[in-house]
């Protein structure tokens, strides 16, 4: 496994219960992903060093977590080494790497997304932000980290985005071309399928919450909690989804030479007229992950493995009925400036819970063996219930045993779900 986020822990924790895993090593995992797996020092961008590993151990299949690894071409690398391994090549990973690479494929093959344009110059980007108006949203082109997306109220706050992204160079290199979109209207869900280049298995939705604070409100995050089912995505949505959206793409992408394996993960607003892309993600989600991971009943390996062999087309998936929520622990000063070092306790009391997960995000051991925050997001608390309520209801429980007072959370992770009643 490749990554050191929630996400990971999620994946390692399903992997390392499967038979067909007899040793699993993580690189670099994190102080929870040590309960699971072995964890090795090498960063997830050290792509050589990666595959010397895999080959010094004889990996038979490696599993690639964050987006940028895939990005920066992990993947390719490893086929280069003969080591099978689960995620899309670097001209796939393209669909997340670059927000205008996936929007003009979507023009080119009619998959519903917000009318746009793509620009790199500042001023014609503020004209174009004036002919359409407000509410509009600005997109760095690159990785971000789930910060360069702006949704702008007024035409102000938009043309004051693409300066910062453009001639700020608030985002570096992944801000050095932006995307104006228009805003969609509706409800935001998680759509994830598993893809061979030729098939999608759809798995379960899930809905996150992108705001920091209670009530949607505060800048854009990674992701402060989640949870699945996601009720805005019915049965008769999640068909539209795979016909208009996922189906077409995959179709597009092996056409045009650069097949998808991995897992797709849309972002969709649901609106009146049914879904469409806001964008797409070439990893499962985090914290999605962390809940659909212990919603899964079936063995999560041979579904990786089908997907990676081009075997997804009589493959299915069983999944529990309960329902899964998770509450992100941030550090105190996320999605800025998130503070290191609060040491954490209680995890132990929390993960005692029945049908309660503490997964571990941005965590380790300092010097006297005591569990650290080492990142923005540090624990993502994960319960199951037969419902939303009642899993909110004992992740909020479990959080309560949590001992961390450098940290903070949402309070209402479900909320739409609950006001669906």
């Amino acid at each position: 496994m490749v990554g050191s986020g929630g996400r990971e822990h999620a994946l390692c924790w399903a992997v390392a219960a499967s038979p067909l895993c007899d040793k699993l090593y993580c690189a670099p995992g994190n102080a929870g992903i040590a309960e699971v797996a072995e964890c090795v020092a090498i960063q997830a961008l050290e792509l050589d060093r990666l595959v010397d590993f895999a080959r010094s151990q004889r990996i038979d299949f490696v599993v690639v977590g964050p987006e940028q690894p895939l990005v920066a071409g992990l993947v390719d690398v490893l086929d280069a080494a003969g080591i099978k391994s689960f995620g899309p090549r670097k001209g796939a990973a393209a669909l997340e790497g670059s927000k205008g690479f996936t929007k003009d494929l979507c023009a080119r093959h009619n998959i519903p997304t917000a009318a746009y344009q793509r620009f790199t110059d500042a001023e014609k980007a503020a004209a174009y932000i004036k002919q359409r108006g407000a509410p509009i949203v600005v997109k760095a082109d690159g990785l971000a980290a789930g910060k360069g997306v702006t949704v702008a109220l007024s035409v102000d706050e938009a043309v004051a985005a693409v300066r910062d992204a453009l001639t700020g160079g608030r985002f570096g290199e992944a801000g050095a071309s932006v995307v104006v979109e228009d805003f969609l209207d509706g409800e935001e869900a998680s759509f994830f399928a598993l893809v061979d280049g030729e098939h999608a298995l759809p798995l379960a939705a899930a809905q996150d919450h992108k705001a920091v604070g209670d009530g949607d409100t505060g800048p854009n995050t990674g992701g402060m909690g989640a949870y699945s089912p996601a009720p805005v995505m019915t049965k008769a949505v999640a068909r539209q989804t795979m016909e208009r959206i996922i189906l077409p793409t995959v179709r597009a992408m092996s056409a045009e030479g650069n097949p998808f394996k991995g897992v797709l993960f849309a972002g969709l607003m649901i609106g009146s007229d049914g879904p469409k892309l806001i964008e797409y993600n070439a990893r499962f989600g985090d914290p999605e992950c962390q809940v659909l991971m212990p919603r899964l009943k079936s063995d999560i390996v041979p579904a990786l493995i089908a997907a990676s062999d081009g075997e997804l087309k009589n493959f299915d998936l069983r999944w529990r009925d309960e329902a899964a929520l998770t509450v992100v622990l941030a550090a105190k000063g996320y999605p800025d400036k998130p503070q290191a070092g609060g040491v954490i306790g209680g995890v132990d009391k929390a993960a005692a819970l029945s049908g309660v997960n503490v997964f571990h995000a941005g965590t380790k051991r300092d010097a006297q063996g005591r569990l650290v925050a080492a990142g923005g997001r540090v624990l993502n608390v994960t319960a199951r219930g037969r419902d939303v309520a009642e899993a909110q209801a004992l992740a909020y429980q479990a959080v309560d045993l949590i001992d961390f007072p450098g940290g903070f959370c949402r309070r209402d992770i479900g909320w739409r779900a609950l006001k669906r009643g």
